[in-house]
């Protein structure tokens, strides 16, 4: 079954993937099942316990009528007055009588032709339905009847009077209004739907503030994590209860050991470059080398200096620190301004503040400068970068108003060594370490026309996975 499992959380929606999104909905079920269930089941409970304490009340009565009845001479004798005042009054409610009970060996249809032996007061005047319950002797039974439109209770209790020997059976028939239980279970019903929705939104309440409370941890996690991945800190500060408690030591000692190999390995890099840049510069100074042996000289500088810059770049091997990324820009622009003054050049900078490129900042600096560098060589009076996030993608767009890149020549300019005519200076592989670099972030490069300029547009593409 498990295999399943990833299959249905692909198709659960958005938010429910989301842990703390599943334990409201789970606390909203259990509330909202439950509680109704409870109320259904006590009310039925009650409308039951009420119904068999009017049965055994009606019992109880017909008991009482049995007591005082007599047969003399194979005929019914009763009392005027029963004690139970409520039978002698007219509508009261409570209602009895006596019908001929079946006698052995009578058919269906005989027994169906019902003799009314004895009435009492409070049924005066009131329509009586001809055919009333009639069980076996020593039975009873209980139903509900309307009678003059009203909701009854009927219990029917069927005995036998000794006359001699001669058996005189009767069925005694006890009638109970139910307009008084009607009000009684409907009041009861009110009040206890009433206190359930009080107590469901109480307990919703409480429900969602324990969660609030019990999830507050992760929450916080979730808060330095991301401080820690727009570089605003390096290390997760706060105090976890255990079950987190391991994880951040973890993660810090991730993160710290992360930081340490990454500038060793820059210092490492830097060294390097020191080491055989030096060798290469006193060779490059001998005037008695030949010239075709200066060009090779130049061609391994250009690939080393090309080589410790890609080796240089975090790519996603690397914590992702969130950099801002028009304060990068906006510096880099200060600079390219005084180098490219005479150009008289308008750059504009067209890029959202809270945009972030999460990575290493060195790598971005590399990528920007780069592409404003080729921007502002090829421009005649116009340079603009645009940065924006949207829809899970970040893109980064610089664009001039020079003469363009052609088609035949948009993928030979990402390759090392190769430069366009539209840049007069440059040793061409400035190109092929944004291509690197972006690449090692898993983005995308793509050239095209400005629409807006004229000139060559570069777009940096990367997801939001890889940022």
């Amino acid at each position: 079954m498990s295999k399943y499992l990833p299959e249905l959380s692909s198709l659960l929606p958005w938010k429910l993937k989301s842990l703390k999104a599943r334990l409201r909905l789970s606390a909203l079920l259990i509330i909202v099942l439950v509680l109704p269930l409870i109320g259904v089941t006590l009310n039925s409970a009650f409308e039951a316990q009420i119904k068999s304490a009017i049965h055994n009340e009606l019992a109880a009565y017909s008991y009482s009528i049995l007591a005082v009845a007599e047969v003399e001479q194979q005929d019914l004798l009763m009392p005027e007055q029963l004690l139970e005042n409520q039978f002698n009054v007219i509508e009261s409610g409570l209602y009895a009588l006596i019908t001929k009970g079946p006698a052995a060996g009578e058919d269906k249809q005989q027994a169906a032709r019902q003799e009314i032996l004895w009435l009492s007061n409070s049924l005066l005047g009131l329509d009586i339905p001809y055919v009333f319950p009639q069980p076996a002797l020593g039975q009873s039974l209980s139903e509900e009847i309307y009678l003059n439109g009203e909701q009854h209770l009927i219990y029917s209790f069927s005995a036998s009077f000794s006359d001699g020997e001669q058996a005189f059976p009767v069925t005694i028939h006890i009638l109970k209004n139910q307009a008084d239980l009607l009000v009684i279970t409907g009041q009861f019903k009110r009040q206890l739907w009433l206190w359930l929705l009080v107590l469901m939104a109480l307990l919703l309440l409480i429900q969602m503030s324990w969660l609030n409370w019990t999830l507050k941890p992760l929450h916080i996690l979730k808060g330095e994590l991301q401080s820690v991945e727009q570089g605003k800190t390096d290390q997760l500060q706060a105090r976890y209860p255990l079950e987190l408690e391991q994880v951040a030591s973890q993660l810090n000692l991730l993160l710290h050991t992360e930081q340490n190999q990454r500038q060793r390995y820059r210092n490492a890099l830097s060294d390097l470059a020191h080491s055989l840049k030096t060798p290469l510069a006193v060779m490059q100074s001998q005037p008695q080398l030949p010239e075709a042996f200066n060009e090779q000289l130049a061609v391994i500088n250009r690939t080393i200096e090309h080589q410790l810059k890609r080796a240089q770049s975090a790519g996603e091997s690397s914590w992702h620190l969130g950099i801002l990324i028009k304060p990068v820009a906006l510096k880099l622009l200060s600079a390219l301004e005084k180098i490219y003054r005479h150009k008289n050049l308008a750059i504009s900078v067209l890029v959202d503040e809270d945009v972030l490129f999460k990575g290493d900042e060195a790598d971005l600096m590399e990528l920007l400068g780069n592409m404003l560098d080729n921007a502002c060589k090829a421009a005649k009076h116009k340079v603009v970068i645009r940065g924006s996030a949207s829809e899970g993608q970040l893109v980064i767009k610089v664009e001039d108003d020079g003469q363009g890149i052609s088609e035949d020549q948009r993928e030979k300019v990402l390759n090392r060594g190769t430069r366009a005519d539209t840049y007069e200076q440059g040793h061409g592989i400035g190109l092929a370490i944004i291509r690197d670099i972006v690449a090692s972030y898993q983005g995308q490069v793509l050239i095209e026309q400005s629409v807006e300029l004229g000139g060559a547009s570069f777009s940096l593409c990367f997801n939001d996975k890889n940022q």
